[in-house]
């Protein structure tokens, strides 16, 4: 909205005596100053709407009071103070204000219509899987089959509507792995479709997964964003892309301003968030974030690099499939099931083996800082 406002004004006062003292408004042509003037809007608006929206959930009664999973299974010594009656469906905020911030500050394109797109229909299904939750009081939430049929329609939605744009179409059909500098596969639209469908889909219950300690997944995230932040900013700039020898998709500087807007939104939550935490972001955030991972990824051509950047989103998603896996085989195999950790997701492991919550969480957070590290640094090893 300013771009375009900046934009209009200077076209308005072109050639008059205004032009020079409304000059500095050309500053609204860059990414750079859109995306700090995003994360700074929204940060300040999710402290001021912070305290506001906590309340408000209070007031509707939206708290988790049933048992957390961790508790369930009993004796965690990290588990001081009891999470039931903090309010949940926090995530809310954190679209809410990533919202309006990325429609304040970048400019619109389709790339930031997708994501956005993508952002709304998944919290809006995680705020039906965390009303289904409240409403039930025994933390089943809406079936398993109806969350994933919903997120493999977007992603089906989102790769085919991409595959069928002659602009946009390599972005499904060349394959790109990260290290490398060529496509692996050309001409491949399934094959890309499929990843397209695993990269949206994955991500947004590996992030969903990970939301079960406080300020864990909120802070993972912006840790990875920040690495969407520079793979779009050099994605979207043809002399940098050039030089790095990436894939250059025009129009992929705009979701710099989203992943700012973004990184913003994320640490205006994690104030609140942070242990012992006021509020959570439940499904309704945890679902449209990861999605937004997901879909950033593919949109400037490096869905494998989220795995490497996400790494801590893949041990989570990861120790869950094991943990299932291995427990139906020795089941179907010997008549008992057996398990591979103490508890599913990993963060609940270290937690049966007496850590503390804030030590997991810190220490996922080192361990997703060095993921991130070796993320960035397939930007120059090609």
């Amino acid at each position: 909205m300013i771009y375009y406002l900046s934009q209009a004004l200077q076209d308005w006062v072109a050639e008059t005596a205004w032009a020079d003292h409304l000059s500095f408004l050309r500053l609204f042509r860059y990414i750079t100053v859109r995306s700090a003037g995003a994360a700074t809007t929204a940060l300040v608006l999710s402290w001021w709407l912070g305290p506001k929206i906590i309340a408000w959930l209070r007031q509707l009664k939206f708290g988790q009071e049933y048992a957390d999973r961790a508790e369930e299974a009993g004796d965690l010594k990290a588990r001081v103070l009891s999470k039931k009656g903090t309010p949940t469906m926090g995530g809310l905020l954190i679209v809410l204000v990533l919202t309006a911030s990325t429609l304040i500050w970048a400019a619109w394109n389709l790339f930031v219509e997708l994501t956005l797109l993508s952002v709304l229909v998944l919290c809006g299904l995680g705020f039906y899987d965390d009303y289904a939750k409240i409403t039930q009081q025994s933390g089943g939430g809406a079936r398993p089959g109806i969350k994933l049929w919903v997120q493999v329609a977007l992603a089906l939605f989102i790769g085919i509507y991409l595959w069928l744009l002659p602009d946009t179409s390599k972005l499904i059909t060349d394959i790109m792995v990260p290290f490398y500098k060529y496509p692996v596969l050309t001409g491949a639209g399934v094959v890309g479709l499929i990843i397209t469908g695993l990269a949206i889909v994955g991500s947004s219950n590996a992030v969903n997964l990970t939301d079960g300690l406080d300020g864990l997944a909120i802070g993972c995230t912006l840790i990875t964003a920040f690495v969407f932040l520079v793979f779009t900013y050099v994605a979207g700039n043809f002399r940098t892309a050039a030089y790095l020898q990436i894939p250059y998709v025009n129009g992929a500087g705009e979701l710099t301003v989203f992943c700012a807007a973004l990184i913003g939104a994320g640490l205006g939550f994690l104030w609140f968030n942070c242990h012992p935490a006021q509020v959570f972001m439940g499904d309704t955030g945890s679902l449209a974030l990861g999605g937004a991972l997901g879909i950033i990824a593919v949109l400037i051509h490096q869905p494998f690099v989220l795995v490497i950047a996400g790494g801590v989103f893949v041990m989570e998603a990861g120790s869950v499939i094991m943990q299932r896996g291995w427990f139906r085989y020795t089941k179907r195999r010997t008549g008992t099931g057996r398990r591979v950790f103490l508890m599913a997701p990993i963060h609940h492991h270290f937690e049966k083996k007496g850590w503390y919550e804030s030590q997991v969480v810190m220490r996922f957070y080192i361990l997703c800082i060095l993921f991130a590290v070796l993320a960035l640094a397939t930007l120059k090893i090609r």
